[in-house]
């Protein structure tokens, strides 16, 4: 039995647990996810609680069983706080602005980067260089932060560039004159 998989996962008061066929649908205050369950599992869906279940002990029925159970929990997580993810950017004239669903960033090329946010999703910017990424979506959240990120990812000499707020960048020495 998967070890995260029997875990039941527990419903706050304000969330809504929809159950049509194998479509889960989870809306709660901070937004609305639905998402069709992976095969060789089912879900049961009391008031307080959701228990996940398998249909064989198969390799793959095992494997859908904890992963099953995770993206439900991640979902009535998202829609009953939100998930977060922080970026920073360092360098001379970094910066970035927010204006309406586009970020503008100015990351030293010779033009500007415009990434269109997308639904569900809220970008704020403090100080010009601190992103703020929320959403209910886990997974939407880290791939905006990836993606913004990946536009000038951390040089190792410098230190320039756009970063998680808890990422290291490990510093490298420059070339030494003899």
């Amino acid at each position: 039995m998967s070890r995260i998989g029997k875990q039941p996962v527990t419903v706050p008061p304000k969330v809504t647990v929809v159950l049509k066929g194998r479509q889960v649908s989870v809306e709660g205050p901070k937004g609305k996810l639905s998402m069709a369950l992976p095969p060789h599992t089912s879900l049961s869906v009391d008031a307080t609680q959701i228990l996940v279940s398998r249909t064989g002990d198969g390799a793959e029925a095992r494997a859908m069983h904890g992963l099953s159970r995770a993206l439900v929990n991640n979902m009535i997580k998202g829609v009953s706080e939100g998930f977060v993810k922080k970026l920073e950017i360092q360098g001379v004239g970094f910066k970035a602005a927010v204006a309406g669903k586009v970020v503008n960033l100015s990351l030293g090329f010779s033009h500007p980067i415009n990434f269109t946010i997308p639904e569900q999703i809220k970008v704020t910017v403090e100080e010009n260089t601190k992103l703020t990424i929320e959403g209910p979506d886990r997974q939407v959240v880290g791939q905006v932060a990836a993606a913004i990120r990946a536009y000038y990812p951390p040089e190792p000499y410098k230190g320039k560039g756009v970063r998680y707020s808890d990422e290291k960048v490990v510093r490298k020495e420059g070339k030494t004159v003899q």
